[in-house]
């Protein structure tokens, strides 16, 4: 009778990413740290907000429920990050070390800790595109300059650029893309944008169960930027979905 052969197990233990034994989680159940997820951003009139959700996971064992996936780059320009952890981080640091060699170099009156949103909207595309083989990053460059004003541009996995005026990312997205295609209006105002933001973000926690926690927002305008974060109970709730019981 002819029997299935099996492949051999390799020798080598598996990786534990970090999950305590403890908690009892088999190793099988784990993946690399991700931060599968949901990241925004859009422009509305006079600047532009940044929002993703806050959960880090490992497979299916959440290793992080308030990470921050919204990383300043310079004072006018931050960036989303999605895909693994790891690898977003170090392009993020890769990035911000080569912008500030650049403005070391650069001449002029202009302030040291600003940036042209498309010059690092560019030096991130080409990190992502020369290592497309390497890397699981697919992230969102949003910022303000004195050039071209508001500034959002999509650099998802691959490494490709453009600029648009708003865009979605993460394992979340595919949730929402249709709310945000009917819902999406030119020149807002900065209340509306941020809680049409905040809104998307709540719909794909709802949804997707790699997306969850915290909602942060970062809003980049001509003044600066400010930072804003909703709790579960402050989030809007979606069909069907279970109120937030408050702790006392």
């Amino acid at each position: 009778a002819n029997r299935a052969i099996l492949p051999a197990r390799s020798s080598r233990p598996m990786a534990s990413y970090g999950v305590p034994p403890a908690l009892g989680v088999a190793p099988e159940m784990m993946e690399e740290i991700s931060t599968g997820t949901t990241i925004m951003a859009c422009q509305y009139d006079g600047g532009v907000v940044l929002g993703a959700d806050s959960r880090t996971s490992t497979g299916t064992y959440v290793a992080n429920r308030a990470s921050d996936k919204i990383t300043q780059v310079t004072d006018n320009v931050w960036m989303c990050r999605s895909g693994s952890a790891a690898d977003t981080q170090n392009v993020c640091a890769y990035v911000k070390n080569l912008v500030e060699e650049h403005n070391m170099q650069r001449r002029g009156d202009e302030d040291p800790g600003m940036a042209d949103v498309k010059l690092v909207a560019t030096i991130t595309q080409q990190l992502a595109y020369r290592n497309k083989d390497k890397l699981s990053a697919g992230m969102i460059i949003g910022g303000w300059d004195r050039k071209l004003g508001a500034q959002v541009y999509g650099i998802p996995l691959g490494g490709s650029m453009q600029r648009v005026p708003f865009t979605v990312g993460g394992s979340g997205s595919a949730y929402i893309y249709g709310w945000c295609d009917n819902t999406w209006r030119e020149n807002m105002s900065r209340a509306d944008a941020e809680a049409w933001v905040a809104r998307a973000i709540s719909l794909a926690i709802a949804r997707d169960a790699s997306s969850g926690g915290v909602v942060r927002l970062v809003t980049i305008h001509d003044k600066g930027s400010s930072r804003t974060m909703l709790e579960p109970r402050h989030q809007s709730l979606c069909e069907s979905e279970l109120p937030v019981i408050p702790r006392g």
